[in-house]
């Protein structure tokens, strides 16, 4: 089958053998896949936990028809129009846990390529958002990296349960501009030093309930000052750097909870529960279309390291998709 090969030579279109389910997995015959950030340091060679490196099939995210199923899979029959993430995604056949995977709504008219945007950007930003976040009807809630489609998703959330003021973050004055479009009442750069004393203004000198940053690195300090006495801060990404300065009096004085998640440390279990949690919560608002997130350009499969190029170039507002 074709997939998108991390060899010797680095990334290329290239034949390797299809794989088959065992026990709880499922096999998908896949007809698009979103990119990640992620997908994009694997291309040069990054590890992204156990996934990545030389001898691997690239891709995270994917939608596309159940093909066969391992004799544990439960809830899925072949034939299926799913979406989930997993390693291997960039290939016309990947394997996926049975508990990682999302059934494409019936009747809301969703086709796969805007199927294929959806699983990192739910699971993720539901998890930050909901379950560590805690975000209550009311509260305030800041998204750093608000115009990845990870944080146009989180925006959408973050409405969804209530928040009282969204705000969110771009260093793009274009794609700033358009963050009110998913939700967000206020947008600043957080290359901006005055980008605090907005916030503050913002929320009656207080401070953000919940930040959600994808940023981490140089804006770290910043974020303490953003936040409310006992408010959240949720490190999700770390775009701007895995390193930085940290006031730690400042996160002691303003009695901030700091957590920090990812994916990759955690256990096929923790990762099925975070599923069935968007399912049981948001799903309703998948399926009618009100969380949704903007395709900024589809290229065919042979053509996808044009849609890297694309990404890399950072010009980009929602998500990049390949189909095959």
């Amino acid at each position: 089958m074709k997939a998108y090969f991390y060899g010797a030579k680095g990334p290329e279109i290239t034949d390797v053998a299809k794989p088959s389910p065992k026990g709880t997995q499922v096999l998908v015959h896949v007809h698009a896949c979103g990119l990640n950030r992620a997908d994009l340091g694997m291309t040069k060679g990054q590890a992204h936990g156990a996934a990545g490196g030389v001898g691997t099939v690239l891709g995270m995210e994917w939608a596309g028809e159940v093909a066969e199923i391992g004799p544990d899979a439960k809830g899925v029959k072949v034939g299926d129009r799913v979406m989930g993430s997993g390693a291997a995604a960039f290939a016309e056949y990947t394997l996926a846990d049975h508990g990682r995977l999302f059934h494409i709504p019936a009747n809301a008219n969703m086709n796969f390529e805007e199927a294929a945007t959806l699983p990192v950007a739910l699971a993720t930003m539901h998890n930050a958002i909901v379950t560590h976040g805690a975000l209550q009807p009311g509260q305030s809630v800041l998204i750093q990296g608000a115009s990845s489609g990870v944080g146009l998703m989180g925006m959408q959330i973050a409405k969804l349960k209530g928040a009282r003021i969204v705000i969110g973050s771009s260093t793009d004055p274009t794609r700033r501009g358009r963050l009110k479009e998913f939700g967000a009442d206020l947008a600043v750069d957080s290359m901006d030093p005055s980008w605090v004393d907005r916030v503050l203004k913002a929320t009656d000198s207080e401070g953000v309930d919940l930040i959600v940053d994808q940023i981490s690195g140089g804006v770290a300090n910043q974020n303490l000052k953003a936040t409310k006495i006992k408010g959240r801060i949720v490190n999700v990404g770390r775009l701007g750097g895995i390193r930085g300065e940290f006031n730690f009096d400042l996160h002691a004085a303003r009695r901030i909870t700091y957590i920090g998640v990812t994916f990759r440390s955690r256990s096929i279990e923790e990762i099925r529960e975070i599923f069935q949690e968007v399912q049981k919560d948001i799903w309703p608002a998948v399926e009618s279309r009100k969380l949704q997130l903007p395709i900024d350009k589809v290229f065919a499969f042979d053509d996808i390291g044009k849609a890297f190029e694309r990404m890399e170039a950072n010009q980009h507002l929602g998500k990049i998709v390949v189909r095959f």
